[in-house]
């Protein structure tokens, strides 16, 4: 008499239905990670491997390298300094995306007015400021490509009423970068 049979029979159907779970969880999982949802964690798990940029396009429209001057780290004030560069343009002129990204945020507040802020390559912030007004649609979490619209030329922030501009910074993990020395000569649009 073979009395293990009922005890193999209960464990055999035991591995068969986590077999099962584990299948049915493996599916799901990657249905997950090819659905529309998953484009921001896919698109920063990209960007967290990538190296911090090393050349760059101007990111608005019309604009060479050449014509912008280098302001980072200007005093600006008392108790700070500039940490960015200011690209002149006509009012309403298209700010784009200058490299690969996520949408972190978008916000009308502070020393900035409308701004956008982009994590790139390498998990740098990019701050796109003083904006006249976002590309419709903008949207937190939303993934981006270089060239891809942000907003347009403004004043906004503390820069109300001087010329149109957008303020533009580059933040790693030790703090900001100058832009400059990465945009490409050829960096028009």
């Amino acid at each position: 008499m073979n009395t293990a049979s009922p005890s193999n029979a209960r464990r055999l159907r035991r591995w068969l239905l986590r077999g099962a779970v584990l299948l049915i969880l493996a599916i799901a999982a990657m249905a997950f990670w090819n659905s529309p949802w998953a484009a921001a964690p896919k698109m920063l798990w990209t960007l967290s491997r990538m190296p911090p940029a090393t050349q760059l396009p101007v990111p608005v429209d019309g604009v060479r390298p050449r014509q912008i001057a280098d302001t980072f780290g200007a005093p600006r004030g008392r108790d700070r300094t500039h940490a960015g560069i200011d690209i002149f343009g006509k009012r309403g002129t298209p700010v784009r995306s200058a490299t690969p990204g996520v949408v972190a945020d978008i916000r009308d507040s502070g020393l900035g007015g409308r701004q956008v802020w982009v994590i790139g390559p390498g998990r740098e912030r990019y701050y796109y400021a003083h904006l006249e007004d976002w590309a419709d649609g903008l949207a937190r979490g939303q993934v981006v490509q270089p060239g891809d619209l942000l907003g347009h030329v403004g004043d906004t922030g503390n820069a109300k009423g001087t010329p149109p501009h957008l303020h533009w910074g580059i933040y790693g993990a030790d703090g900001a970068r100058d832009p400059l020395p990465l945009l490409q000569p050829q960096g028009t649009r």
